[in-house]
């Protein structure tokens, strides 16, 4: 046959010819390497290898070369001459060059490694090496390898695949464990007597553990065979033989047209003793010459219709009569009424069939991994046909081979990682409790919250492949993701708005122009201002306005202020008119100096005109400052005034000046004329950044207020600013000072505009690979993607669908098969022409077998393959049953009567049948309970029982309707987690037999639906805030403080309560600072009065008098113009003193000024500084007086004329948060004081003023932690059932923690799984019973059949379960037919006949054993191993016996043994050895022989004196009543009897005994205390405590001697300084 290729006939012409020529052209050469050509016997040619074949087209033209040299016999080189020319090898040579082409048409074939053998025996047989052997041994396997052609794999020489790649190796190193040996175990006990007279035989067995292995020893005999006697003689004149019928096994199925048959059965005897090998002559033989057996072949391919009829034939098998003692009998003497058949029918064997192998699986590896494991592919096959009539079992269903095992050319295994999309919105509403969520408005919440993000799974780009980004970046299947998932959850913050603090108004200010450079008109303002003392969080909320203005006339900005007055000093004279200097500088409206040259008015002189007081004149004082203005502004109905006075120093004496009129002593002036109208500028919060077009006309690139570019553009920001009057509204702009307007317009940088992105649709869910059944509705399936980043600042939008589902493409519908049954043949029986050459019944009746045609057809009735029907249609229909032929002689019945009316469910029909003919007169006939007349039934029923079983499923609430979105954890994070749900019970339906059933027939569904509710959580929950406590201070700053307390405690998971304290109440308190005025009111005083001369007679008005004042209780901040309150208000001790005494000086006396201020005291306070004052001269004295003092001074003492100041700070409050806030970050705060040293609190004032330094920090910021309550999942998809059937299955769903609960937020559940039942359907399983004794059918002993069921049982899935299964009909199961195939039905058997030596039955598997080397496994199969001993009941008989045997099997699960030496103690000598295996089985086998203790233990020298024997200990002693007499050397001398007591044995003596002929005295004395610390018994001799002795007493006398020359000399009686006693008193230090 001529195999074309798809090049066409001329191509392959070409490319065959090319072949033949490179294939002739490397056969034809004949490679020699290292020849040697002999010039002279030290001489010769060397040569090397060939090398490649070169050339510049492939095909015939190639040239090789090969180095040649001359070498001398000692193996160096020498120069070629020395060789002869004519023998030199040819260098170079033709060669076909092998074309790249070539490549395809050959490879090495290799074949599976061989046997592992000791390298120094290359074949099969190990030698034992247990001496030398440790743990294993080195071998060598062996392997074929072969160049052969692509196209048919016939071998071609290894020249031409060495051309494209080297041989593959032919050998490698191995380990073979060391040899094992045979384990057996220990012996049974001995069987019973196997007469109950006479002699007889009784055994014992044990079994095999453990086959040799690698050359172990073989296993030893697993029989001991002993004879036993009974006391009671075998009584004499009965048979000495029994006779038993005996059948051999039956033969193989025949065709029915066999007739070889040459010796229609008959019976040979044999009454000779066999012997030898002769064992076969001791059998009855039937010598049928049958033709060729018909072998089976395994039809794979191609399916024969006709193989598929069966055909029936016929079996026979062999019938003896044996003796007791093993010989045959003449058959007669075993004759029995009902002779065993020696035929019958059966099936003719059919092999199994199977279907073509599919394709090849894809390789599970297709990529490169890590770790280097190769890849596996399978391929299958169906059964089309099961063994039938014991055919050729099903060879292997799947082929499994291993793949891609280098994979250097296979791309790198995808890497799949975690990502995770940007972070959602902050939301504070998750942190709130139940109460806080019915107090606050959720949209202008602030402060901490959380805020969430979805995970997902991508792949991540091979850096050796370029993919697209779009592709490698779509989300995946989460199973593909390792390792810990990104946090889903973080704490966040919303910026709350901040209160504007603001400080109180300022005082108004002079009058002054808007812009005092620039002057114009003559109106003005007067402002007051106040300052930010906290900004405002946000501009929305931004500060009220922090100028106020009001209009006023006659405004100046600088004026000249006089600072200084100088005394007056008179032009003329001591009195009289002169001048006094005065010092004036320029102001500005604040009271800042500033040049002159501002004040635009004449500056005051700097001399100004006054008067001198003279001598009995009028002295008056100067004038006091003006007072305070009553009123801010002047309306209608107030003005504002303020005045100011000057008292009179001295009364005029005679002829003197006089003084003023009381009304010239007080001057008035209005003052805050202007209206009270006030004006502010009122700004608009900022409007949102728009684009600026000039600045986008320029192109400038901005940047962000951080400093770092971005893609950011330039805007501005507007806000309205309006004039506002105030309680009335806007007023044109010109009411408001021009300077004080705030900015309408500001740059901004306008944000990026960011767009929405999102994941790449994931691939499509796959579809169902099968086809549909009928009416099913057609699948679906679906692809999502993800939102990474929401749209932000105008950007593009996220679009609309993020989750799209479509309909599956078309699936075909699953084709319609059945199976059709054809009619029964007639029963057929074993064929007439057998039957008459066999001995048995002659007539044509009996057992037979009948079958039946099944075909396979379509929907349309056509016939089809039968593997359709098999694949679509279920198990195929039975073929074949037994069938009988009535003989002659059997009973005749008429036929079954139809069954009776049922009356109803649970009841009986019955049906009827009578003997017919002459059965009716058989006796054996009326026997009812071998031919029953009347058969009964229970009634069908279609009545069913349901029953709820099992516990209740959780209580599952009801799923979130999310239509036309993916699900996500995030659709469902605010899921109800309480309320209302259902709860599942499944149902068992059972029909009136008590059979389980589908639950489908009882039920929809196949639960029991229950309403339950889950209880919601109740969080801890709170009172309302107390009142605010009084401040912690009366005077100056501290805090006040209000609290919460418990009120409901939580239930069911909600949030905990805080702290609690000892009376169980929730520690929830806040604290703020707070100010107490150290008086709400103040002292106001009035100007002195007059001072009044307190004397009798007007005259002299002059001297000491008293002078008063008015002080009232205002309150404070009202000094101007506040109402007099009860003096009871004021502090009592800071009251001025109402009236003072005075002195008037009379006429011609010195008259002084008022003292001035003290002078400041150093800081700090110092004793020995002082302070003064002063006061000048203001009328001078008459010649004969002098003037008082004009300086004072004082010491500088603290506290009393001296006083330091300090700042001091009250404690912290707590963490204060905005009032929308729940936590986050907040701020702590706490006040400031002024300490006098005193400890009186001051006025702030007075630190300010003195420059103190302040490092207090009065403001500090603090977080308070959110209570986060935990976060959970969404629930998983419901997982499959995980039983298919029986009450076990359950689905299962789950979710996990995203974010555990911190502080006091909710608890996670404790629930994070739920289960639900599976609907309770029925398991139906193939059943096999036990198996039943060995039965010989129609004989006593011989071949023959243990069997066991095979029946179809519906059960609950758990066979333990109190419901036991029950059988059904076999169609539940599936094909019965292919279940046979699989599982053993039958097992040959033998019983034996009495004097038979016979086999034992197989033992049990022994355990699971690996081959280990050094405690690890050298195996991953173990090993089980069983075995067969022979029992032999005749010894006559012992010759024919079988051998025993054994056999393995691979097993898993195995365990490592190891043995050991076992022994007991010693007894006489003697101890009993044995191996033990490592689980503490005794065995035999398996320890080292060489390591084997000994059993008899032996004295050496050997014990030969009289009365001596070997101890236990291994030394020689005396017997009972002897005393042993060591020698020097520790061993026996003799044994002395011992005098007195008989029973007790005298102590060992080591002295000389005195009826010892021998040495002398001193010799013993000498041998008695050598240095032997210990004699011969053990026992320590008596010099040895005598030394011990000896020497304690010297080291004593040692001591004693040394301390008496040592110890020191006593003193001498003098006169020693007298001492105090000591005395010891605890101060309480600790180290007293």
């Amino acid at each position: 046959m001529i195999l074309k290729d798809d090049t066409g006939v001329v191509g392959w012409t070409w490319r065959v010819g090319n072949y033949l020529l490179l294939f002739l052209s490397l056969t034809i050469v004949q490679v020699h390497s290292d020849l040697e050509f002999t010039k002279d016997k030290h001489y010769s040619w060397k040569t090397g290898q060939w090398g490649r074949c070169m050339g510049v087209e492939c095909g015939s033209g190639g040239v090789q070369t090969r180095t040649v040299w001359c070498v001398h016999s000692e193996g160096w080189t020498t120069h070629h001459s020395n060789c002869r020319h004519g023998d030199r090898p040819e260098g170079q040579r033709h060669c076909f060059k092998v074309c790249e082409w070539h490549q395809d048409l050959f490879e090495w074939e290799v074949s599976e490694w061989g046997p592992c053998v000791l390298v120094p025996f290359l074949s099969n047989e190990l030698r034992l090496r247990a001496a030398s052997c440790i743990t294993a041994q080195h071998g060598i396997q062996r392997r074929r390898v072969q160049c052969v052609r692509t196209s048919n794999r016939t071998v071609v020489t290894e020249r031409i695949c060495d051309f494209f790649s080297h041989r593959p190796a032919l050998e490698q190193a191995c380990l073979i464990p060391c040899p094992h040996d045979c384990v057996v175990s220990d012996f049974t006990t001995w069987s019973g007597c196997s007469k109950t007279c006479g002699v007889g035989l009784q055994h014992r067995t044990r079994v095999v553990l453990a086959t040799p292995m690698y050359g172990g020893a073989n296993c030893p005999n697993l029989t001991q065979t002993r004879t036993c006697s009974n006391p009671v003689p075998c009584p004499t004149g009965e048979n000495e033989y029994e006779y038993s019928l005996k059948v051999g096994p039956w033969s193989e199925c025949r065709p029915p047209q066999h007739k070889g048959l040459w010796l229609s059965g008959r019976t040979m005897l044999d009454f000779s003793v066999p012997s030898g090998s002769e064992k076969e002559k001791n059998a009855v033989k039937r010598h049928i010459q049958t033709a060729l057996h018909h072998h089976h072949q395994h039809h794979r391919h191609h399916h024969n219709p006709k193989a598929w009829d069966l055909e029936i034939g016929y079996q026979t098998r062999q019938v003896r009569c044996t003796r007791s003692d093993g010989r045959n009998a003449m058959l007669s003497l075993c004759t029995q009424d009902n002779s065993p058949g020696t035929f019958q029918s059966c099936i003719m064997p059919k092999d199994c069939e199977t279907s073509d192998w599919s394709p090849w699986s894809p390789c599970s590896k297709t990529c490169r991994a890590l770790d280097l494991s190769p890849g596996y592919r399978f391929r299958t096959r169906s059964r089309i046909q099961a063994p039938i009539g014991g055919g050729k079992e099903c060879l292997a269903l799947e082929e499994k081979e291993a793949c891609n095992i280098i994979g250097d050319l296979l791309p790198h295994c995808p890497r799949y990682v975690w990502k995770s999309t940007d972070w959602g919105d902050c939301r504070v509403a998750p942190l709130l409790s139940q109460q806080d969520r019915r107090l606050h408005n959720v949209s202008i919440l602030c402060g901490g919250g959380v805020q969430t993000r979805e995970t997902y799974c991508i792949q991540v780009p091979d850096d050796f492949v370029p993919l697209h980004r779009k592709e490698v970046s779509r989300p995946v299947s989460r199973k593909l993701c390792a390792g810990d998932l990104p946090a889903a959850v973080q704490p966040c913050s919303i910026p709350c708005p901040k209160q504007c603090s603001l400080s109180a108004w300022s005082s108004w200010g002079p009058c002054v122009h808007d812009n005092c450079m620039e002057p114009q008109g003559k109106k003005g303002f007067r402002q007051r201002s106040r300052q930010v003392l906290a900004e405002a969080g946000s501009e929305s909320d931004g500060c009220p306005h922090l100028l106020e203005s009001m209009p006023c006339e006659d405004p100046v900005c600088f004026q000249w202020r006089v600072t200084s007055e100088g005394v007056c000093t008179p032009t003329e004279g001591a009195c009289g008119p002169g001048v006094a200097n005065q010092t004036v500088v320029c102001v500005s409206a604040e009271g800042r100096r500033v040049p002159g040259e501002l004040c635009s008015d004449e500056p005051p002189p700097a001399q100004v005109a006054c008067e001198g007081a003279c001598a009995g004149g009028c002295v008056v004082g100067s004038w006091s400052p003006w007072s305070l203005c009553s009123h801010s502004c002047s309306s209608k109905t107030a003005e504002g005034r303020q005045s100011r006075t000057r008292t009179i120093l001295s009364l005029p004496g005679e002829g003197g000046k006089a003084c003023p009129a009381a009304t010239a002593l007080e001057e008035w002036r209005s003052c805050n004329d202007h209206p009270c109208i006030v004006f502010y500028w009122e700004a608009s919060p900022w409007e949102p950044c728009v684009e600026d077009p000039s600045a986008g006309a320029n192109g400038t690139n901005t940047s962000q207020w951080n400093g770092t570019t971005s893609c950011a553009t330039a805007g501005t920001q507007t806000r309205t600013v309006t004039c506002m009057k105030m309680n009335v509204g806007p007023v044109i702009p010109k009411r408001c000072p021009d300077s004080a307007r705030p900015d309408s317009v500001q740059p901004c940088l306008l944000p990026c505009k960011t767009d929405c992105r999102v994941t790449p649709f994931s691939e499509w869910t796959a579809c169902p690979s099968t086809c549909l059944p009928v009416n099913a509705s057609i699948p679906t399936q679906s692809r999502y993607r993800t939102t990474i980043q929401k749209s932000a600042n105008g950007g593009q939008e996220c679009p609309d669908t993020l989750y799209e589902e479509r309909e599956c493409e078309a699936l075909p519908v699953c084709p319609s098969f059945r199976w059709r049954t054809h009619k029964w043949h007639p029963c057929t029986l074993v064929p007439d022409a057998v039957r008459q050459g066999i001995t048995g019944p002659g007539e044509a009746c009996g057992k037979g077998l009948e079958v039946r045609g099944v075909s396979c057809v379509g929907e349309d009735e056509e016939p089809a393959a039968i593997g359709d029907c098999l694949l679509w249609a279920g198990a195929m229909p039975q073929r074949f049953r037994p069938c009988w032929e009535p003989c002659k002689d059997d009973c005749a019945f008429s036929a079954w009567s139809k069954f009776s009316e049922c009356t109803g469910c649970g009841g009986l029909r019955s049906r009827k049948r009578s003997l017919t003919g002459r059965s009716r007169k058989r006796p054996r006939c009326q026997r009812e309970d071998l031919y029953p007349l009347v058969e009964t039934e229970e009634c069908p029923c279609d009545a069913l029982l349901s029953q709820p079983y099992g516990n209740w499923s959780s209580c599952i609430l009801p799923e979130m309707a999310t239509a036309g979105s993916r699900h996500g954890w995030q659709a469902r994070r605010d899921a109800k987690e309480c309320g209302q749900g259902l709860r599942f019970r499944a149902v068992a339906c059972m029909d009136q037999s008590d059979h389980l059933v589908s639950p489908d027939l009882c039920s929809e569904s196949g639960f029991v639906e229950e309403v339950c509710h889950i209880p919601c959580p109740l969080d801890c929950k709170l009172s309302d805030w107390s009142p605010w406590s009084p401040c912690s201070t009366s005077c100056g700053s501290g805090l006040k403080v209000r609290s919460k307390w418990l009120r409901e405690k939580p239930f069911n998971g909600g949030r905990p309560c805080p702290k609690l304290d000892l009376k169980n109440q929730a520690q929830v308190y806040e604290a703020v600072p707070c100010h107490s005025e150290c008086s709400d009111y103040v002292w106001i005083t009035e100007a002195w009065s007059v001072c009044t001369i307190n004397a009798v007679d007007e005259l002299p008005a002059c001297g000491e008098g008293v002078q008063s004042r008015k002080i009232r209780c205002v309150e404070r901040g009202s000094e101007g113009h506040g109402t007099s309150v009860n003096d009871s208000l004021c502090d009592a001790e800071e009251m001025p003193f109402r009236a003072r005494t005075c002195i008037l000086p009379c006429a011609g006396e010195c008259v002084m000024s008022h003292w001035g201020p003290w002078s400041e005291c150093p800081t700090p306070c110092d004793q020995d500084t002082m302070r003064k004052r002063t006061r000048h001269i203001l009328r001078p004295p008459a010649s004969d007086q002098t003037c008082p003092e004009d300086e004072q001074t004082e010491p500088c003492v603290l506290n009393a004329t001296c006083f330091t100041y300090q700042y001091n700070v009250s404690n912290w409050s707590t963490c204060q948060l905005s009032e929308n806030a729940v936590c986050g970050k907040g701020t702590r705060t706490r006040f400031q004081d002024c300490i006098r040293s005193d400890g009186k609190t001051v006025e702030l004032s007075v630190c300010e003023e003195r420059g103190l330094e302040n490092e207090w920090e009065l403001i500090a910021s603090c977080v308070i932690d959110c209570p986060i309550s935990c976060i959970l999942s969404e629930w998983s998809a419901w997982t499959e059932c995980s039983h298919t059937c029986g009450n076990q299955g359950q689905m299962v769903r789950a979710r996990s923690v995203l974010q555990p609960a911190h502080e006091e937020g909710r608890p996670c559940p404790s629930q994070l799984s739920q289960t639900k039942p599976c609907p309770i359907r029925p398991c139906y399983t193939w059943h096999l019973g036990e198996w039943s004794p060995c039965r010989v059918e129609g004989a006593e002993c011989g071949e023959g059949l243990r069997v066991r069921n095979l029946s179809c049982m519906v059960h609950w899935g758990d066979w333990l379960d109190a419901s036991s299964p029950k059988p059904v009909e076999d169609e539940r199961c599936g094909d019965r037919l292919s279940k046979e195939s699989e599982q053993e039905l039958q097992l040959p058997c033998f019983v034996p006949c009495p004097g038979d030596c016979h086999l034992t039955e197989w033992s049990s598997w022994s355990s699971c054993q690996l081959t280990c080397l050094e405690g690890r496994s050298f195996e991953t199969v173990g090993r089980q191993a069983r075995s067969r001993a022979v029992v032999i009941q005749v010894l006559e008989n012992q010759e024919s016996c079988p051998h025993q045997v054994f056999e393995t099997r691979p097993c898993k699960g195995g365990k490592c043994h190891s043995y050991e030496w076992r022994t007991s103690g010693w007894r006489d000598n003697e101890r009993s050895v044995w191996c033990q295996r490592s689980d503490g089985v005794n065995v035999t086998g398996g320890c080292f022989p060489q390591n084997r203790p000994t059993t008899v233990r032996h004295c050496h020298p050997p014990c030969t004196k009289p009365f001596s024997h070997c101890t236990q200990s291994g030394v020689c002693g005396c017997e009972r009543g002897y005393t042993e007499v060591m020698t020097t050397h520790g061993f026996l001398d003799y044994c002395t009897k011992t005098p007195g007591a008989d029973n007790k044995k005298a102590d060992v003596k080591t002295n000389s005994g005195r009826l010892k002929p021998g040495p002398s005295q001193i010799q013993d004395f000498f041998g008695e205390w050598s240095l032997r610390p210990v004699g011969p018994d053990g026992r320590i001799k008596l010099w040895v405590y005598g030394v011990t002795a000896g020497g304690f007493l010297l080291i004593l006398l040692i001591i004693s001697i040394s301390f008496l020359f040592c110890s020191p000399p006593k003193q001498t009686k003098s006169a020693c300084p007298p001492q105090k006693p000591l005395t010891l008193a605890y101060d309480g230090d600790v180290d007293m």
